[in-house]
């Protein structure tokens, strides 16, 4: 989360831009993006060149020898009348031969345009852009999720940027590995495919050449052992749909800026009839690992949604759908991890009951992982879970986990704090045994398909099947509690009568 100093550094540039003539929300975050885009690609640049230097390898430049002076830390110095005319007239359009150097999301870039006017905004806004720690882990994420609880329609699809230990938990649950490809259907700034590969990079670096952030402290690993895959990782591996334009042209830099030069990031509505149409090789049987969480809210017209999609469960609802969804394109032995509203782990209707029947009784569900409701606060307080499943396969013992605390505080301040039960959780998930995960009291447990099945309504709520142990609480009797609350009122009324004494012998004094 980013600290209250640097809200306020956002703050003063998002009133900038305001007061400067630019007054559209949607614009304003697109332009912060822009530079932002701007400075990171920079810092990617110094980065590769420290590293080749000490490889002796040659990578993928973004800047030739004749665009040196479209960097930014070239361009920052300039003064405001050199600094406009550039950034509008190279840089920007930099921009797109970058994007386009065999990477497929080029047309998201193609339109980049620098609205800002006045050179003086430029010069402050680059000024202030130049100050925020976007080297700093994940701060260029917290920093997106921030400008977006700006927009007046923010959430409105339901629509919120899942927290980012929330990801690597679940990425780190499902493990995916160097030669699959992983996908989201509903990807809004890539979140869950960046978090992807920094989990190879973890899992694929020698320990030798593991180093340290000399300014961060935090760990840098180089994926060196994932050379034999780079081909596979750079242009097949990681695939996104969303329909929200501005959120692709933040995933296509989040997922540049990590080294993914070519990933397959379209404009699509996954749930909509001309999916298939369009992304043939992407809609079925296409990944072998998905991670999502897709819109909450909403409901679609029969008519908008792909027949296959109704043909398993009859609904207009997208939190429903969109499981269905994932359900066609995993390959079969395709693992998924999915947040979702609670209301689909035990809703009543035909619908809601289809869903979790085709999950246990013609896949594999594996785990059910209740979240706090506090999770997406400040921006919704809405309780969720995560469905683990598998593709075919047969359903038998079901993981639940009660996840109580994530490392932070459950109100809309989200402060770190010590209580954190995902460690945990994957420790138990990845030594779960159903012999031994047997005690419903505990927070890890299993439960077999058979009473999950019961009475036919496949209820997957934790609290179905978890056992609440009810302590007894221990009383005196009640008559030596009267007897002292006698003795209480004995002392007050004889602490009354010397006040009161005291007060009669003062007004009788001469």
């Amino acid at each position: 989360m980013i600290t209250g100093e640097l809200k306020a550094k956002v703050d003063k540039l998002w009133t900038e831009f305001w007061t400067g003539g630019i007054t559209n929300p949607l614009s304003v975050i697109e332009q912060i993006s822009f530079l932002m885009f701007a400075r990171l690609l920079d810092i990617a640049e110094s980065r590769n060149e420290k590293r080749d230097a000490r490889t002796g390898q040659k990578s993928r430049r973004n800047f030739g020898v004749a665009e040196q002076e479209l960097r930014w830390s070239r361009f920052k110095h300039l003064g405001a009348e050199e600094m406009l005319p550039l950034v509008r007239d190279r840089v920007f359009p930099h921009f797109k031969k970058v994007a386009v150097d065999g990477a497929e999301f080029g047309e998201y870039m193609k339109d980049a345009q620098l609205m800002i006017a006045k050179p003086s905004l430029l010069v402050k806004a680059v000024e202030m852009i130049d100050a925020l720690p976007l080297t700093a882990g994940d701060t260029k994420g917290d920093l997106y999720e921030y400008l977006l609880g700006k927009l007046t329609t923010a959430g409105i699809n339901g629509q919120f940027r899942t927290p980012r230990h929330v990801i690597r938990a679940m990425v780190e649950l499902v493990a995916p590995q160097p030669t699959e490809v992983v996908g989201d259907p509903a990807c809004g700034t890539a979140g869950f495919l960046v978090e992807s590969m920094l989990y190879l990079l973890r899992q694929h670096s020698s320990p030798q050449m593991v180093e340290t952030d000399p300014e961060t402290g935090e760990k840098i690993y180089p994926g060196d052992l994932l050379e034999p895959y780079r081909e596979h990782i750079q242009r097949e591996m990681f695939r996104g749909f969303d329909f929200d334009v501005t959120m692709l042209r933040i995933a296509a830099m989040n997922l540049l800026l990590h080294g993914i030069e070519a990933p397959d990031i379209h404009y699509q509505d996954t749930l909509s009839v001309t999916f298939p149409e369009h992304h043939p090789r992407l809609a079925s049987d296409a990944f072998d690992v998905i991670l999502a969480n897709p819109p909450f809210k909403g409901s679609l017209d029969h008519e908008d949604v792909h027949p296959s999609l109704t043909a398993k469960v009859k609904t207009r609802k997208t939190e429903l759908l969109f499981v269905v969804l994932m359900l066609r394109l995993l390959k079969r032995g395709g693992r998924c991890a999915v947040i979702v509203p609670d209301g689909v782990l035990f809703g009543s209707s035909n619908a809601h009951v289809e869903l979790r029947k085709l999950l246990v009784d013609d896949n594999q569900l594996e785990g059910v992982i209740s979240l706090p409701s506090g999770v997406f606060r400040p921006y919704a307080g809405v309780s969720t879970a995560v469905l683990m499943f598998t593709k075919g396969g047969k359903t038998g013992q079901v993981f639940f986990y009660d996840v109580q605390a994530d490392g932070f505080s459950l109100d809309d301040k989200r402060q770190p704090v010590a209580d954190n039960d995902l460690p945990d959780l994957l420790a138990q998930w990845q030594a779960r045994d159903p012999k031994k995960l047997t005690d419903r009291t505990a927070k890890a447990f299993c439960v077999p398909v058979a009473e999950i099945r019961g009475e036919g309504k496949y209820d997957l709520s934790i609290n179905r099947y978890k056992e609440t142990v009810y302590r007894e609480e221990k009383f005196d009797p009640p008559g030596e509690i009267l007897e002292r609350m006698m003795d209480l009122e004995k002392e007050i009324m004889q602490d009354l009568n010397e006040l009161k004494q005291m007060l009669e012998s003062k007004e009788s004094a001469p």
